[in-house]
């Protein structure tokens, strides 16, 4: 089992309190344009350039369970201090371009959120290749790919980024429109390896987010959140369940990949107007610290045995016990485990005892 979980070792060897100071994360590389240990190789050699003021690489690890997400480690922490300062990276060859997006190590956990675009619905209202430009200057730590000629085109950034290009396009839709026409922004996370269902029964990457909403609810708030933050919210904080309780207020949640949408709506008997509105306040600002402080550790199941697999996930429900402030989701390629920085790597490192 050991050789099976070398990618995570190695993440894990990275995360020591003097090592993840030396690391960083980088996203926004192209996926399947070189092989993977070539990329890797152009990877180091452009953060050893002194240009970017980058420095000697001691390792980097590509590929992971993130498509497109590599993590490197610097011989020095003030090299990986510069790199991060210098906002701006771009990896050009001749056989790739990309805008890069690097980040701390523990900066956030939730570093790399994948969405396409269906943006052929402005395509009689405004130019395509014009919106993107304005867009990519709105919100420059954004990847853009080429735009497709059926007007689609995928994103890539932090979740903070993708909820702010969501709702730029939707200021977009309302000023071309002079009404609100959510749909008009039809975003849809694909990266994950297992895609989440929603309510409805269904999965639908390229479906316009608002018509999943139901007609009653659309007089009521939306709230965007990270899926992996909202399951922690609800399955290991109270605050969740008891704040809509104590004001009579009922959500809808439309679970879809790496972003979920909460529907908010005041029921009936609702003493304020406003409750709607208050909550989503309150569980924005609750999970936006949440998101500043948790972190993941990942198991690979991927060319597990099956007895290896549930050797793995055997050890995951018996520590799960021990360890109440803990999320486990477990997945058919993988295992995630969400809880504070120290909770989550005393419990990957007993689920490794457990499993020998």
């Amino acid at each position: 089992m050991a050789s099976r979980l070398g990618t995570i070792e190695s993440v894990s060897n990275a995360k020591g309190s003097e090592a993840s100071e030396r690391t960083i994360v980088v996203a926004g590389l192209p996926v399947g344009c070189l092989r993977d240990q070539l990329l890797a190789k152009v990877v180091k050699i452009y953060f050893q350039d002194p240009k970017i003021e980058g420095g000697d690489v001691e390792n980097v690890i590509y590929p992971t369970r993130t498509k497109g997400v590599a993590y490197v480690t610097f011989k020095e922490k003030t090299v990986a201090a510069n790199v991060i300062r210098k906002r701006k990276h771009r990896l050009e060859r001749k056989e790739i371009r990309a805008q890069l997006t690097v980040s701390g190590f523990s900066e956030q956990v939730f570093c790399a959120v994948n969405a396409i675009l269906d943006l052929s619905v402005f395509q009689n209202q405004v130019i395509l290749e014009n919106l993107i430009r304005d867009l990519k200057k709105k919100i420059p730590t954004l990847c853009f790919s080429p735009l497709e000629a059926n007007g689609r085109i995928s994103v890539q950034g932090s979740f903070l980024a993708i909820k702010q290009l969501r709702e730029s396009l939707l200021l977009q839709a309302i000023d071309l429109s002079g009404k609100k026409t959510p749909s008009s922004s039809e975003e849809k996370n694909c990266s994950r390896p297992s895609p989440r269902r929603s309510k409805q029964g269904h999965h639908a990457p390229l479906e316009s987010l608002w018509t999943l909403v139901p007609e009653t609810t659309r007089n009521g708030e939306t709230l965007v959140l990270d899926t992996d933050v909202f399951l922690y919210l609800k399955f290991r904080c109270k605050y969740y369940e008891s704040t809509l309780k104590e004001c009579k207020v009922l959500s809808q949640e439309i679970v879809d990949g790496d972003i979920t949408t909460i529907c908010l709506k005041n029921a009936q008997g609702g003493s304020q107007p406003h409750d709607a509105k208050q909550v989503k306040q309150l569980l924005e600002g609750y999970a936006h610290s949440l998101q500043r402080d948790l972190r993941k550790e990942t198991l690979v199941l991927e060319g597990m045995e099956n007895g290896e697999k549930r050797a793995l996930r055997l050890a995951c429900e018996k520590l799960q016990v021990r360890y109440p402030k803990v999320l486990v989701n477990c997945y058919r390629t993988h295992i995630d485990i969400i809880g504070s920085s120290s909770d989550t790597y005393l419990f990957k490192k007993q689920v490794r005892k457990l499993t020998g």
